[in-house]
């Protein structure tokens, strides 16, 4: 009679463990296959009007600002006359990024001269050097340090990158604020030892792998400095922790955002080493450790930010997957690109003054 028990026991214990691991070893894949995002007519109209509405709205304004004294309190548009619409001076910068970039891929868009006129009365010369002194204040030589930076950058990239009279006129008046803000890099980058690894603002892969798609083309030192900056912060890096993402407020990924950069930073076969270290098993199977971030509430804008973290997820696995051939991480990336590209026109400000600049990128990585 023991030995019947003690056997009940044994296959009991045997079978419970078995499906113990079984449900432990268990991943069910999202098997729905997302369209890719396209740029035409009609993706265009849904996002230039968030970007065209916004970049000369001066109220509600964020304006970041130290002040030295009561003379530094004046109105958004005196302060920046280039950048003082859309709640924060990066949202307008990639705001008139938004608005440049459809008007370059888009020669025929039907509202293109509107968006130039606009843009031709706020990127001035004069508008410009109001900007290089704001910058130059011994109270505010950081301002909106990396984040505002790269995306400034990135504006010149694509003014340079366009063969367009107006392009050419519109670089030349930003030109001088260029520069500004490649020294700031050339500046700061030697005395920054540490990376800031956030899934907001301060990430310092994101600050560099945007300023070094602009410096590869047009600054070769800062290219090299950033390149070596980049090896020097991550090339060590191995099992970063994807599946404890996304932070409550992240509109980054720290762990994509490094890869993307080191994509560009490294030859595609170290690349991949590097990679299968940084995460393992994530090229097999990127649904096992990504999740699409869902936003509860759409008017607090730091719950608005988990938008942009499926849009900026999304452009990572777009650039990843494809220098990878990796079909899996595209179709994630178009899922994470639906789910909020659906939902962006909620009438909530807090999204509208800068999510269409990030569902732009994501299309323009995912072609």
């Amino acid at each position: 009679m023991r030995k019947v028990i003690f056997l009940v026991f044994l296959t009991t214990v045997f079978f419970s463990c078995k499906k113990k691991q079984q449900e432990e070893t268990t991943v069910v894949i999202d098997e729905t296959v997302y369209l890719k995002p396209e740029l035409n007519e009609k993706s265009a109209n849904y996002l230039y009007h968030f970007a065209f509405e916004c970049i000369d709205q001066e109220y509600p304004n964020n304006l970041g600002q130290v002040l030295g004294n009561k003379s530094y309190l004046k109105e958004p548009s005196e302060l920046h006359p280039t950048f003082y619409g859309c709640f924060d001076w990066h949202s307008s910068v990639h705001g008139h990024w938004t608005l440049i970039n459809i008007m370059k891929e888009l020669p025929n868009f039907e509202h293109n001269e509107a968006i130039l006129k606009k843009l031709k009365t706020t990127i001035t010369k004069e508008n410009i050097l109001e900007e290089i002194n704001y910058f130059d204040d011994e109270h505010n030589k950081n301002f909106e340090r990396t984040y505002g930076w790269a995306w400034l950058l990135k504006i010149a990239e694509t003014l340079q990158d366009w063969d367009n009279p107006e392009a050419k006129l519109l670089y030349a008046d930003l030109k001088p604020l260029v520069e500004v803000i490649e020294k700031k890099y050339m500046e700061f980058l030697p005395k920054l030892n540490y990376p800031i690894r956030v899934g907001e603002h301060p990430n310092t892969a994101f600050g560099l792998s945007l300023a070094l798609d602009y410096a590869k083309k047009y600054s070769p030192e800062l290219a090299l400095m950033i390149t070596e900056k980049a090896k020097t912060y991550y090339m060590n890096d191995q099992g970063c922790p994807v599946t404890w993402e996304p932070g409550g407020f992240d509109f980054l990924s720290p762990c994509l955002q490094e890869a993307s950069l080191m994509l560009k930073v490294l030859p595609k076969e170290e690349f991949i080493v590097w990679f299968d270290a940084f995460l393992p098993d994530f090229r097999n199977n990127p649904a096992k450790y990504l999740e699409v971030a869902e936003v509860t509430d759409r008017s607090d804008g730091k719950l608005a930010h988990l938008d942009g973290l499926n849009f900026s997820r999304a452009w990572c696995l777009y650039e990843i997957g494809k220098a990878l051939d990796n079909d899996k991480m595209l179709n994630l990336a178009n899922k994470h690109f639906q789910y909020s590209y659906e939902k962006m026109d909620s009438g909530e400000y807090a999204g509208a003054h800068w999510l269409a600049s990030f569902g732009l990128y994501a299309i323009l990585k995912s072609n």
